[in-house]
């Protein structure tokens, strides 16, 4: 037992902020690059000459190759040093973002986009390692709630600084600030405290490569859906089998290898070898839950995220300043909710609050999907906006806390690499998805508006292209249309109001589609676990993997106290 005497100075050292400024803004540095994309997304297809919906592949190729490393991340810093690998990324990353503003083509923001997601999956394990190295007790509690805040922190800078940039000096110049932002964060890395290697951790060379393979088929499958087609190839696909389109394919070979992985994982942990990833993570059903509520919520978050900015730039025709106005009330309502999340945490269980926030999220999306017009500022889509922010703020930091806190605690390091996992894919096929299915919605309304069009000639109709319908602008379509066509003025500007009605149904219906997954997930919500208090440990990935304690076992690792939300009392 310990003596007052040992307990009172451990309990009120504090540490310096210091270090929780760097790994903020570090995170600032990775979620501000992706969200700059979507708001200078007017910019970017006008110099690029490349379609909206393209800019949701360019962000996908981040994300992705994130998902596809991010568990061999985990790994790789632990093994080399954490710090030395962290500083490695965040140069890399800084060279990518160089590379984006020196963009002259399409493929190159896509590959700059793979490289930077790639090392990000070394940055965001190493920002829950300084975490646990630099932070105890409140201090590490206050810490984690800021990491998951800076994500829509990130989000409000990007809207501000990015929209304002896009629409004076150039969008190119949002990317040139993340270069400074990564050498500043890469010069105050060395006040980190060092977190010794572990030589003699040995990394699933295998299981990483299963891995990211099937991540990679995943995100060139889902990522394909749009251009290459769902099920028949278009035009725009690189290859054919038999006429099909090459998405479905890759995103079954995908599923394919996500099962091998799971049975790698298994056999791996029968033999008691190291492997990738720890499947005592996921060992109980409240657990896996919780997965699917973090999948679910990505998913509709990310997809909401990609359609509101994609409605305001091309249905409406707004600059990127405008549409970080319009937007703003949406991402500062996420970056509260996800802040101040945790004081109900000692009044309400996760079940409860999981249950509520999905209906929330819902209702906001009802809100939006019958409110929006072509008056953007007026106040029933404000209150939408708002409310949805709301229930995704709180979803995304409570699913988190809850997986963190649920599994044991050596295995943090393994939840923190998981979380990175599921919220990138998730929010890559949330994009990906969303493309194709308000597209393929579009295109349905365009052809059913068009095809006994009273005043419309054939000619005019069949130059709208109804196999390969996608977002433009009003002035985009009238200038292809006079170009184009022999039509009257008039006629014209009939073609435009129609494609206009079909945007905005299209639109509509996606936003409902979305509300009808959230609640969808209200029944994984009912299965949410309790929260397990106590710090992470400084050392977040095992050298011995078997040494842990079984999630199943009714006694639990020495030195915690287990308790849940719905029993504790403060």
């Amino acid at each position: 037992m310990s003596s007052p005497a040992t307990t009172v100075p451990t309990t009120a050292a504090k540490t310096s902020w210091l270090p929780l400024i760097v790994v903020v803004l570090t995170q600032i540095q990775a979620s501000f690059a992706v969200n700059t994309l979507t708001v200078s997304m007017h910019g970017i297809t006008t110099d690029l000459h490349m379609a909206a919906t393209s800019v949701g592949t360019a962000i996908t190729a981040g994300t992705f190759a994130m998902a596809a490393f991010i568990l061999l991340g985990a790994k790789v810093g632990a093994r080399f040093g954490t710090r030395r690998v962290f500083q490695i990324a965040v140069v890399i990353h800084a060279v990518a973002m160089a590379v984006v503003a020196l963009s002259v083509t399409p493929a190159m923001l896509f590959i700059a986009q793979a490289v930077s997601g790639a090392v990000i999956a070394l940055v965001a394990p190493a920002l829950t390692v300084f975490i646990a190295t630099n932070y105890k007790r409140e201090q590490q509690a206050t810490a984690i709630g800021l990491l998951a805040a800076a994500i829509p922190a990130a989000g409000v800078l990007a809207l501000l600084i990015a929209g304002t940039f896009a629409s004076t000096i150039g969008w190119r110049w949002s990317f040139w600030l993340i270069v400074a932002l990564g050498v500043i964060n890469f010069l105050l890395s060395f006040r980190f405290k060092v977190v010794p290697p572990q030589r003699d951790l040995a990394i699933d060379w295998t299981g990483a490569l299963i891995a990211a393979v099937t991540i990679i088929l995943l995100s060139f499958g889902f990522s394909g859906l749009e251009p290459w087609g769902v099920v028949l190839a278009t035009d725009g696909a690189p290859f054919t089998i038999l006429g099909l389109s090459p998405a479905p394919v890759l995103i079954l070979l995908g599923l394919i290898g996500g099962q091998l992985f799971f049975v790698w994982l298994r056999k791996r942990q029968t033999e008691k070898k190291p492997r990738i990833f720890d499947l005592r993570v996921l060992a109980t059903g409240s657990e896996r839950a919780v997965t699917i509520c973090m999948g679910t919520m990505l998913f509709v978050g990310t997809a909401a995220n990609f359609l509101i900015p994609l409605y305001i730039q091309v249905v409406q025709g707004r600059s990127s300043f405008e549409t970080s106005i319009a937007v703003i009330p949406y991402t500062l309502s996420i970056f509260v909710a996800s802040t101040f999340v945790a004081t109900l945490y000692k009044r309400f269980t996760p079940r409860v609050l999981a249950r509520f926030g999905f209906i929330v999220v819902a209702a906001g999306l009802v809100i939006l999907a019958f409110s929006v017009r072509n008056e953007w500022e007026q106040f029933v889509v404000v209150v939408g906006l708002i409310v949805l922010g709301i229930g995704q703020g709180s979803i995304v930091a409570l699913v988190f806390n809850t997986l963190l806190s649920a599994a044991p605690k050596k295995l943090a390091g393994d939840v923190g690499a998981w979380r990175g996992l599921v919220h990138n894919l998730s929010g890559s096929v949330g994009i990906a998805v969303a493309s194709v299915f308000a597209v393929g919605i579009l295109g349905g309304l365009l052809s059913s508006s068009l095809a006994d069009h009273p005043t419309l000639p054939p000619a005019l109709v069949s130059q709208v292209n109804l196999d390969d319908a996608n977002f433009v602008t009003n002035d985009h379509l009238k200038d292809f249309l006079a170009t184009n066509t022999d039509a009257t003025p008039a006629q014209v500007d009939e073609a435009v109001a129609v494609n206009a009605d079909a945007r905005l149904r299209a639109l509509n219906i996606s936003l409902l589609g979305l509300a009808g997954i959230a609640l969808l997930a209200i029944i994984p919500a009912g299965r949410m676990p309790g929260r397990r208090p106590g710090d992470l440990p400084e050392q977040l990935e095992p050298s011995d993997p078997e040494d842990i304690q079984s999630p199943d076992d009714p006694v639990a690792e020495q030195g915690e106290t287990v308790t849940t939300l719905a029993t504790s009392k403060d």
